[in-house]
This record gives structure tokens, sequence and C-alpha cells, in this order.
């Protein structure tokens, strides 16, 4: 689908979390509650327990069947239309969950010249060690990824029962991410309706 060339920007944000019990939706509500606010964007949210992807995939170079595609419909053509993606993530083992490892893995021209923010929670590191190896997974996909994080460290004990977070550094951090976000997705699309991305 051809890009759109103005308007608000479309922003997937992801929810990486399928675990029982996962306080992702939470931290996803947040975010997208900022970018509700915005004229400037929209939000889309991919939740990866609502709409599952394969965990088996086809031979190299072999195509997916026709019924991995039809499972594969609820989730590729809204990352095709993104102009942004927002990831939320948890920290696992240092790592990020292998069910987002796994949506990420079967993308891959869905990802190219778009920028991606990160919102992470966690323990002690936020979320970050998580983050920083989106980073490099990402890179190879030819995404972008931006500079500011938001990082919600301990989160059990900073998210009050309305669901919002109680530290007012929170709130800025989202404003600076998305600011960064609107810049590279704009800046980004209009190179996309320019010329077409070489990979």
């Amino acid at each position: 689908m051809a890009d759109a060339t103005s308007g608000p920007v479309r922003t997937a944000v992801i929810i990486g979390s399928t675990r029982d019990g996962r306080f992702g939706p939470v931290v996803a509500d947040w975010i997208t509650g900022h970018i509700s606010q915005r004229a400037d964007m929209t939000a889309d949210v991919i939740d990866l327990v609502e709409t599952p992807v394969p965990t088996v995939f086809p031979a190299f170079g072999q195509a997916p069947s026709d019924e991995v595609v039809a499972q594969l419909g609820a989730v590729t053509p809204r990352l095709a239309e993104a102009d942004a993606f927002v990831v939320v993530t948890p920290e696992y083992n240092h790592s990020f969950p292998a069910a987002l490892k796994n949506a990420i893995d079967w993308h891959n021209e869905q990802w190219h010249a778009k920028p991606v923010g990160f919102v992470s929670y966690g323990g002690l590191a936020g979320g970050l060690r998580a983050v920083e190896q989106l980073r490099v997974v990402l890179a190879e996909l030819h995404a972008v990824t931006i500079r500011n994080t938001v990082s919600f460290h301990n989160y059990g004990e900073i998210f009050g029962a309305d669901g919002k977070p109680t530290d007012p550094g929170s709130e800025v951090a989202a404003k600076a991410m998305l600011d960064q976000l609107i810049w590279w997705a704009e800046a980004l699309r209009d190179a996309r309706n320019a010329r077409p991305y070489a990979v």
C-alpha cells in the first residue's frame, strides 16, 4: 500500500508481552492516551495476545501457506500501513519477550525506513536492556530507533490505581520521545514518497 503523503502519523503501538497477568496493556493504554491527545498522530494498538502470529516458519526461501498468510492478516497490513511504531516491552532475562521477537521476524519490508520508539518497564533496569537488544534487531530490518525512551523502573510501585504513573517525569519523557518520533516519521515518510527505499 502506498504511503500517505501527509496527515497525522499513523503509529502502531505494539504490546510485546503475552504472559498471563501481564502489565503491558496498562503501559500501552497510558502511552496511547498521550498519542490521542496529539493532532499530529493516531494510534493503532496491536496486542500480540489478541492477534497472535504463527510460531513455525516455512523452510527458508519458501512462501508461507495460505493458512499462515490468513493468520498474519490481522497484523501484517497494519504494520505496513504504519508510519511509525511504539514498542511496549518488559524485560525477560535481560532481553525482550519471545512473542515480540517472533512478530518482528515474520516481517521485513514493513519495518523499512520507519522510526521506532520504545516504552519499557521492569525492575531496577526498567526494561532498558530489552530496548538495547531491540535496537540491534531493528537496525537489521532497516528501521530507525529513537534515541529518547520511556522506561519504568520498579513499575509496580509507580503506577497508581488509575493506570497512570505517579512520577511527573514520565509525562515529560513521553512527550520528548513522541516529539522525536514525529520528526523522524514525517521526514522518512517524505523520503519514502519521494523515492523507493534502497535495500
